[in-house]
């Protein structure tokens, strides 16, 4: 789990750290806020491989490698992740997904069944 605070610091933690709660818990810790790190910013399962953009109330937008985060304990601060100024605060983190390389994508001019397609209209009249 990636966690990201309004003030720049964040944390991986992994989900084995938390415990389960039964009905009437009163729950987790995910990350300890005091007015140094602010209030959470933004949750999100995430792999080593992934990347994360941060965006702040001022436009500022950094993109940065999930590994590059320190993984820690849950009952943490957490560590900085980006630098703002003492005004600003992170509004959004966004785990970034990448698209296909285009492998399981149809080819131009075939149908799902593998078939040509063509322009043309059907010889009868039955509604296709």
């Amino acid at each position: 789990m990636l966690t990201i605070t309004e003030k720049g610091f964040g944390k991986r933690t992994p989900v084995s750290a938390y415990r389960l709660q039964s009905r009437g818990g009163i729950g987790v810790t995910n990350i300890k806020t005091t007015d140094k790190n602010g209030k959470v910013a933004g949750i999100s399962y995430v792999f080593e491989d992934d990347q994360v953009l941060l965006i702040t109330e001022q436009g500022m937008i950094i993109r940065t490698n999930v590994a590059d985060i320190r993984s820690i304990g849950r009952n943490t601060q957490g560590v900085r992740v980006i630098n703002i100024d003492e005004n600003d605060l992170v509004v959004a983190a966004v785990k970034l997904v990448d698209k296909d390389d285009g492998e399981d994508e149809i080819e131009a001019g075939e149908s799902e069944a593998g078939d040509e397609t063509t322009d043309e209209a059907p010889d009868d009249d039955t509604i296709h």
